[in-house]
């Protein structure tokens, strides 16, 4: 499976959920896939989802689904025990791990390698850490909603991108949206 698939699978889970996606081709695939007003949509600053995310779930109740790449992450590794520190247990940080970058070409990341993300969350603190093959993502995400812990969701599939249009919402009514779908 490629994340589009993923995302498709689980958009009936996020419907109800507050949202934040990683910039770029993910955000435009959720937003083709399930738009709804409680989903954020990064259109900018490249690894700031999970930080963003955290921020929203320390400073209200509800739960926080993020979903970022491996990319991204790598990109802002010090989120990571930022988030093993501090996250409450309404945070669900979900890194699809494609092995690319795939916003920009699918040029390979690390983790394409040798490098764990999963390993280094444990490192960094996140007691929560849950690999999953694409297939299982769903239960695997209603798993860490009803655990009511924080949680890192390592979701492992396939490099590619679904040919989804360009989001065209203004990105002050995405966040007028999503603002009141928060306090809603």
């Amino acid at each position: 499976m490629i994340r589009s698939e993923i995302l498709k699978e689980i958009a009936p889970i996020l419907r109800n959920e507050l949202v934040v996606c990683n910039i770029g081709i993910p955000s435009q695939e959720l937003h083709a896939i399930d738009d709804q007003p409680s989903n954020f949509y990064m259109l900018g600053t490249m690894g700031l989802a999970s930080s963003i995310g955290l921020g929203l779930a320390l400073a209200q109740p509800k739960p926080v689904i993020v979903i970022d790449g491996d990319g991204s992450i790598l990109t802002n590794l010090g989120t990571l025990p930022t988030i093993g520190n501090n996250a409450p247990g309404n945070y669900i940080l979900m890194i699809i791990d494609n092995g690319s970058y795939g916003s920009t070409g699918d040029q390979p990341t690390y983790t394409s390698q040798r490098t764990d993300l999963a390993g280094m969350a444990r490192a960094a603190g996140c007691a929560r850490v849950v690999e999953v093959q694409d297939k299982d993502t769903g239960p695997a995400l209603e798993e860490a909603l009803a655990s009511g812990e924080a949680t890192v969701l390592v979701v492992k599939c396939d490099s590619g991108n679904a040919k989804m249009p360009v989001i065209t919402m203004d990105p002050v009514v995405i966040r007028d949206r999503f603002m009141k779908a928060v306090a809603g």
